[in-house]
């Protein structure tokens, strides 16, 4: 089973990149499942067509341990294992702890022997590497992470946080750095701005998603670009890059992504 985890600033698109990198693996043949480890919900909703699910603390409020496995994980486009750890009322309690009582009660109902994924994929807030928020990273649920950024400050900011995160973990033998996403917002230096970047956290570039009006599209109808335009470029970067991060948490190194989706 291939653990990864993908973090990223707030509204760099992590969620929809993860959503697509799902549909992606399914389409390979693989077995999915997205937990989105975000207090909003969101990270799975284009896999069901911009419905949100339950989340695993709000159905844990209301039943406790007596919540069956089936309430906890449903299924979206291309048969991908969904799941939301969700967060407490707004204004009350921890988010990180959401995060914690979600994985505990994964892996009381045996949820991953249950299902057998091929593929786990972590969707992670990381504007704060703490609490929760680091559970993937610190307590071998993922095996590598991705951070997702463009070339704006703020995100580049966030992502050499999380890398610098993830360096600390790695020391005690948890998740290792799998390479950088750089999701493109048209910034100026943009690509060289995230080459220093990936130079500094001592990682490499793995892939390059150009900001592409297709995916505003695909936004709008609620769904990922690979179900609402399975035949455009865009759907096809999507698949690049899932082939170069299957190819990343299988070897020590990682390929350098060339311009684009090449």
């Amino acid at each position: 089973m291939i653990k990864l985890a993908i973090y990223g600033k707030g509204g760099i698109g992590k969620s929809t990149t993860a959503s697509n990198l799902a549909a992606a693996f399914a389409l390979r043949g693989l077995k999915v499942m997205q937990i989105g480890c975000d207090p909003k919900a969101d990270s799975t909703a284009y896999l069901h067509s911009g419905k949100n699910t339950e989340t695993v603390l709000d159905i844990i409020r209301k039943k406790g341990k007596s919540a069956e496995l089936s309430e906890l994980v449903t299924e979206g486009y291309m048969g991908v294992l969904c799941v939301e750890a969700g967060g407490p009322t707004p204004g009350k309690g921890c988010a990180g702890r959401g995060i914690i009582a979600a994985m505990e009660m994964l892996e009381e109902k045996n949820a991953f022997e249950i299902f057998k994924p091929d593929i786990v994929i972590y969707d992670v807030l990381g504007d704060v590497v703490c609490g929760g928020f680091a559970m993937p990273i610190r307590e071998g649920y993922a095996e590598k992470v991705f951070v997702i950024t463009s070339g704006e400050n703020m995100a580049i900011h966030a992502a050499a946080n999380i890398a610098e995160a993830v360096a600390g973990f790695s020391d005690r033998g948890y998740a290792s750095l799998g390479g950088i996403i750089l999701n493109k917002k048209n910034v100026d230096r943009e690509e060289e701005k995230v080459k220093e970047l990936a130079h500094d956290i001592n990682s490499e570039i793995i892939g390059i998603l150009p900001f592409s009006s297709t995916v505003q599209k695909a936004d709008e109808l609620q769904k990922t670009v690979l179900e609402a335009f399975p035949e455009s470029e865009m759907a096809d970067c999507y698949k690049a890059l899932s082939e170069r991060i299957l190819e990343a948490c299988k070897k020590e190194e990682v390929k350098e992504g060339g311009e684009g989706c090449d």
